[in-house]
């Protein structure tokens, strides 16, 4: 995890950012667990080893901390790094970079559970997921469509629309096998497997944009 996701939500800077860090895992398990309305900050606060206070002081509120454990699983998988595009890595070996970042990211337990919930979540109203939305799929896409951008300029990729390119990349990337993982009737890709889709999909990806 990244040291700018364990910068304070609010001014100041946090004490221990160990405990940051602790409240924060604790908060990923127990919303898994028991859902959002189900995760008290004293079940948090309790899970992470630390007052209720300091998660008070690292997190204005239950809200903030719900945004920021997504953005930390994100993180995790697909730092704000891997997104920019140095002179002296290809493309290819970027994008592969990213797509399995994304692969894991998607394919992990805590994904594919959250977005279990969120969908349970669609009918009732719930603004949580806007909240899911914002903070992890929307974040790692913005992040792609400025890449993707970059690229085109250097004229490594020929592109109109880096939003709707970003979207085939991930898309490409998820395929049928996600949509299986998450009802139940697949396992995720692994090892070999996992590998293959990921150089497959990049492939193709480069052979639809290339210039």
């Amino acid at each position: 995890m990244t040291d700018k996701l364990l910068q304070p939500a609010g001014p100041g800077r946090p004490k221990d950012l160990s405990k940051r860090r602790a409240i924060l895992d604790a908060a990923k398990g127990l919303f898994l667990r028991n859902g959002y309305d189900g995760s008290s900050m004293d079940a948090i606060a309790a899970e992470a080893g630390v007052s209720k206070l300091t998660v008070y002081n690292h997190f204005t509120d239950k809200e903030t901390l719900f945004s920021a454990a997504i953005e930390a699983k994100c993180e995790e998988q697909l730092p704000e790094l891997l997104f920019e595009l140095p002179d002296d890595v290809p493309l290819e070996s970027q994008l592969v970079e990213i797509a399995r970042g994304f692969l894991t990211l998607v394919n992990s337990r805590e994904s594919v559970e959250m977005h279990r919930m969120m969908i349970s979540l669609a009918s009732q109203g719930s603004k949580l997921s806007q909240m899911f939305y914002e903070a992890g799929p929307k974040r790692i896409q913005e992040e792609m469509e400025v890449l993707l951008h970059k690229a085109a300029k250097r004229g490594l990729l020929s592109l109109n629309d880096p939003h709707l390119a970003a979207d085939h990349f991930f898309s490409l990337l998820k395929g049928g096998a996600h949509f299986r993982l998450l009802i139940g009737c697949a396992e995720p890709l692994t090892g070999d497997a996992a590998e293959r889709h990921v150089q497959e999909s990049v492939q193709l990806f480069l052979r639809a944009y290339r210039p």
